[in-house]
Order: structure tokens, then sequence, then C-alpha cells
């Protein structure tokens, strides 16, 4: 029998390619050769190629916090994350990383032993709000982008093995972004929908936009009272820092958010552990 030669080529797809970007050195995940990633464990849920929630079937959930120009909860979320033993995610850009004003948080998040992980460099707006497929940047202009917060994150010695769940700025992103994302050897995540607890950027300023922490806070407890699996495999987001104009903190209620959960027989742990259960 003839050996099928289109066969072995597309198995060989996968391993091809090293691009350097920026001094930084991205590899590409093997695609063809039937390996199974992260992203095709049961019982997650993946949205666009994106991994949107972890084991719907396991009692854990992971806190996840953004940074991009804001840290004012920095030193208020680690010391109650070292009070209640907890460990969480940081998805933080190459503009917070480069911050000096934010260093010594960061320093301690990581002597912590917290994920500390990108956002992307300069927080860009990968596609249009309204037509998702309409990219607003190149796949040039993306990887440029995402090898410099990951240079950012090797002056923290933070390698990309470190460090390989990507979040994008934003928290919007399409197919494409998921497919560029999993060439440059990383593995796009998302928050997982339902809650508010990631409208806790808004001020009052927004009128309707606006919610406040109080809301927020329910609106976590009524979901995992009202689904079946509660918030079991969650990534639930927060911001380490919001606009000033907005003075209801909701990462002030973090303390009885732990506890609650907690009291429910959640195990909060970091995105790699709960993707990786």
């Amino acid at each position: 029998m003839r050996p099928n030669f289109y066969a072995l080529a597309s198995r060989l797809i996968g391993f091809v390619a090293v691009l350097m970007v920026s001094g930084f050195v991205i590899k590409s995940f093997v695609i063809s050769s039937g390996i199974i990633s992260p992203s095709d464990k049961k019982n997650q849920i993946k949205e666009k190629g994106a991994i949107v929630r972890g084991d719907t079937t396991v009692q854990k959930l992971a806190l996840v916090f953004t940074g991009d120009e804001f840290g004012d909860g920095g030193e208020f979320v680690a010391t109650t994350l070292k009070q209640k033993k907890i460990k969480a995610s940081f998805f933080l850009t190459g503009n917070f990383y480069r911050n000096p004003v934010f260093h010594s948080v960061i320093k301690k998040l990581k002597s912590d032993g917290h994920y500390l992980g990108s956002h992307s460099d300069k927080h860009l707006l990968y596609c249009d709000w309204q037509k998702r497929d309409s990219l607003l940047v190149t796949k040039k202009e993306f990887t440029t982008d995402l090898a410099n917060s990951y240079n950012e994150l090797k002056r923290w010695n933070i390698s990309s093995a470190d460090a390989p769940y990507f979040l994008p700025p934003y928290e919007w992103y399409n197919d494409s972004i998921a497919v560029w994302t999993q060439q440059a050897g990383l593995q796009l995540v998302n928050f997982t929908s339902g809650t508010r607890s990631n409208a806790d950027y808004t001020y009052p300023e927004m009128a309707d936009r606006y919610v406040s922490s109080e809301r927020i806070y329910q609106s976590i407890l009524t979901y995992e009272q009202k689904h079946d699996s509660g918030l079991n495999g969650f990534m639930l987001l927060l911001h380490l820092g919001t606009d000033p104009r907005r003075t209801d903190k909701f990462y002030r209620y973090l303390p009885q958010l732990i506890d609650e959960l907690q009291n429910r027989n959640y195990r909060l742990v970091t995105v790699p552990d709960l993707l990786n259960s």
C-alpha cells in the first residue's frame, strides 16, 4: 500500500513555524498531530475558540482579575487573598507591568504564588463591538502586541510556559484571535458569563449601564442558586482597579464573597488548576 503523503503532510503542519517578534520566541501549538490540548478537556465550555468555563461537574472556580490603567485595589486584594489563603489569577497588560506605581503589588502577587499572565500589551480593541467578525487589528499588529506583553512578563521572570493562558483586552475577541493565539503557543480564555461581576468597572455617570457593588454581589449568589451546576468551573472576572468616579468599589466585597463561596463548598483555585483538573 502506498503511503498517504497528503495525510503525512497535514500531520507535519502542526509542527511548523517559530516566529521571532521583538526578541520574543512564539511557538505554534501542535494542531494536526492529534495531541489533545487543555481546551479539549471534558465538561469544559468554549466559545469562538476560547475556553470560557472549566469542568462544570467539579465544585471549583477561579477568581480572575484584570488590570490596565487602574490598580487601586491591588494592595487590598493581595492582602485579602493572603489572609484567606486563596490563590487567584491576574491578567495584566504591558502598560500595567511597566507602571512603577504598580510594581510593589506585582512583587507581592508574584511572591504569594498567584498566576500572573497577559492581558495584551497596549489593551487594543481587537474587533468591532457590533460586527464581531470584523477585525480592527492585523495579524502582525496582534502578534507584535502579544509578544511585547510577554517581553514585559519576562522582566518579571515569568516565561510563556509559566503563563500559557491569555485573556484578551476588553474580554472581546473572535475566531481569528483564538486561532492566532493558538498559533502563538497560547490558549485563549475568557470570563464565564451569567453574573454581573464584569460590570464592576462602571460608574454612576454611565447612567443605566452602572451596576452597584451590592447588585453585582447578589447576581453572583443568585446565579449560583438558580443553576444546577452552580458556579462550577467559573472564571469569575473582577477588575483590580477602576475609574475614580466609581467610589463603590466591588473589590471591597472580596472578603465576604470568598467566605460565602467557601461556605457553599467551592474551592477557589487558579486558572491553570481549574482547566487542568
